[in-house]
Formats: structure tokens, sequence, C-alpha cells
């Protein structure tokens, strides 16, 4: 179920189900990521993160419904990158992936995940960059219109707009974004993110209720159309 559920987020997975078959497929490719449930056969689970974290720096998170706060500490302090008790809420344990993934790629000075689409040359300004009919001044997170009237974007606001400016015209769901704009917290949930657009698009759309530039993909999230196509 975790598997199917990873992959429908994008995550290319195998699937070991034991530490024989874990280290034979470490043998045949270097993963991003390891999800490690403590409770595995043939091998104990704060055995493996200690063998791997002597020898490599791959991330892992500890899936598992029967560890003891003991277990929990041990797992940590042996190197293991976070934890998450079964059962669990499969968006927190996407979201914890990538949160573990950024930090990694931090570590190595890399990103960690495909680097996203630029945005179009046209819409670069001199102070800032096009979107909708308001110029984003990057540097003082300020709206500008061409009549050099400014508004004040709070830094949720710019984060989520420039999650848009470094995808446009990609479809990005509601858990995307909250993780491109990096707004996780306990109360987060996915519908958060309509509320925040909806302030957004209130200053950045000629008509916000029928919006040009940020649409809205049913069922699934939104897109950022720089030319309002």
């Amino acid at each position: 179920m975790v598997g199917d559920y990873l992959r429908m987020h994008g995550f290319e997975v195998s699937l070991c189900d034991g530490g024989r078959a874990l280290r034979q497929r470490l043998a045949e490719v270097t993963p991003d990521l390891i999800v490690l449930d403590l409770n595995m056969p043939e091998e104990d689970g704060l055995s493996i993160v200690r063998d791997l974290k002597s020898r490599s720096t791959i991330p892992i998170i500890m899936l598992t419904a029967t560890a003891s706060p003991i277990d929990r500490v041990v797992g940590l302090e042996l190197g293991a990158d976070d934890y998450l008790p079964k059962p669990c809420e499969l968006r927190e344990l996407v979201a914890r992936i990538r949160s573990v993934l950024r930090r990694a790629a931090q570590a190595r000075g890399a990103p960690a995940e495909p680097a996203p689409q630029a945005t179009q040359p046209e819409a670069r300004q001199e102070n800032g960059v096009r979107f909708g009919r308001m110029v984003v001044d990057t540097e003082t997170l300020r709206l500008r219109d061409e009549a050099g009237t400014e508004q004040i974007l709070t830094r949720s606001e710019y984060a989520l707009l420039k999650a848009f400016l470094d995808n446009p015209k990609r479809v990005l769901t509601r858990e995307r974004l909250l993780d491109l704009a990096d707004a996780r917290n306990p109360e987060a949930f996915d519908r958060a993110i309509d509320v925040r657009i909806n302030r957004i698009r209130k200053k950045v759309e000629p008509d916000p209720t029928n919006p040009r530039f940020i649409k809205t993909v049913r069922g699934v999230g939104y897109v950022f159309r720089p030319d309002g196509d």
C-alpha cells in the first residue's frame, strides 16, 4: 500500500521483504532514500540502520508500529533521519520523505528533485518578475502594477508565487504546493492552500472571480499560465 501510494506521487519505488532482499537491491542501485520498518524478517531493523549509516549517507526514515520509545531513540542516534509510527497518514509520509530529501540535497549542495522549468524570459522585468497584471519585486516582497502602485506580500504568499513562477504550465497538487512553498505546519492541510491562492488572485488577477493566470484544475490542484491563456 505504501509503495503504491508513493508511486502515485511520482516516486520510483523498490519493495524489499527483508534484510537480505534489501542488501541485494542495494548492491544493484543506490536509492535516494530508504523507508525502513524496524521489525523486518531475517534481520533487526536497528542493525540495518547501524550498518548502512556506517558505510553510506543514504537517508533513512523509520516507519514501524512495533518499536518502543527506546528503539526510536536508538534508531535516531544511530543515524536514522526521521521516524514515523504506523499507522500513519500517508500524506505525512510523503511530506517527511520530501523534507528529508531536501535536507540531504542541501547537504550535498544539489537539488532535491529535478530542476524546475525556468520561467519564460519575457516574464522577467528589470526590477522583478511579471505575474499576471503585476510585477513581483523579489527583493522587497512587494507587488507593483503598471501605475507603480505597490502591495505588500506576506512571506507565505511570496513563497506560493515563487512556486508557480518556478513551475509555469505545470499542474501542481495542493500537497505539492505546500511542499514547494515550505508551508507545512501541524495545521496546514491541503485546503489551506485554497485560502492563500484566493488571496493571491485578488492581488494579481484582473478579475479574481474568473482567473486567467492561476487556473484551477478540478480534482488535482492549480496551474500557472504566464500568458493568461
